[in-house]
């Protein structure tokens, strides 16, 4: 590959942010875009950081100008995904050699999901690509999950008694910057990453009471009855419906599976969520329930 830098969508959030710190590591440049680069600038010191609007595609050509790799995650607000395609496709006219996305896991078999658009049109173009299918984040416990654990100690979702096989995202970061190393090695591949355990939220539940000292619970919910939660929550119909589906879809176990190439693309085992709890136990701590 050429030496540009990386551009990094989402450099902001869990997944994007662990990317950049994992490049930075694996001594890749990056290039953290977003609509706010000072706020990026702020979140990752020393990174070049650059306009990207995907409302406006303007700022496309600009963003990944000179970039020889693009890696690419779908914002939870977007769920149109015309302009991410697009910006690969202005990736490409910029000359960017290789393109990873960060899908869902399931994606190539469920149209409902957006992601499964943005692999259609990236499998079919000309540039050099890696598809990336994480299961469920464990940083969810400290983001989607977060103001539940604090405010009420109780996780309530859809998922009955289906099992997940939790993967960190700085696992995933780790793997994103390998895949930069040696691009050739992982073109035209798709991976599904997953953690190396599956847990029921019961037995989630269960590892947050033991950290915290403090009874948490799991609270099955009904469809109905999460969209209905989800509407307190400010979020767009859209992602609240994605969220519904993906959660739902657990009761027939589409996450249970543990694969094992994530820790054979790692070198090492994958991060338990045992151990992401215990790192991050202040995100939950009770001087911050309200």
């Amino acid at each position: 590959m050429r030496h540009g830098p990386v551009v990094v969508i989402g450099a902001g959030g869990n997944v994007g942010g662990a990317v950049v710190r994992s490049l930075i590591a694996a001594g890749i440049r990056p290039r953290a875009v977003g609509r706010d680069p000072e706020a990026l600038a702020r979140r990752n010191p020393g990174v070049e950081c650059a306009p990207l609007d995907l409302a406006d595609p303007a700022t496309f050509a600009p963003a990944v100008a000179h970039a020889s790799g693009l890696f690419l995650i779908r914002p939870p607000a977007i769920s149109r995904v015309g302009p991410l395609n697009a910006l690969v496709d202005e990736a490409i006219a910029a000359g960017v050699e290789h393109v990873v996305f960060a899908s869902v896991a399931g994606a190539q078999s469920n149209p409902v999901v957006p992601h499964h658009r943005v692999e259609t049109h990236l499998t079919s173009s000309p540039v050099s690509w890696t598809i990336l299918r994480p299961g469920f984040f464990a940083q969810n416990l400290g983001d989607a999950y977060r103001a539940d654990i604090v405010r009420d100690r109780r996780l309530y979702l859809p998922a009955g008694e289906g099992r997940v096989a939790f993967v960190d995202v700085r696992d995933v970061g780790d793997v994103v910057a390998r895949v930069f190393a040696d691009p050739a090695a992982h073109a035209g591949r798709a991976h599904t990453l997953t953690g190396p355990e599956a847990l029921t939220f019961a037995e989630v539940a269960e590892l947050l009471t033991a950290e915290l000292g403090e009874p948490v619970s799991y609270v099955p919910a009904t469809v109905a009855g999460y969209l209905r939660h989800l509407g307190t929550q400010d979020l767009p119909p859209a992602q609240r419906l994605v969220q519904a589906v993906l959660h739902a879809g657990l009761r027939s176990g589409q996450a249970e599976v543990v694969d094992p190439t994530l820790g054979e693309l790692l070198g090492r085992p994958p991060r338990t969520l045992a151990e992401y709890v215990r790192d991050h136990r202040h995100l939950w701590a009770a001087e911050g329930r309200r």
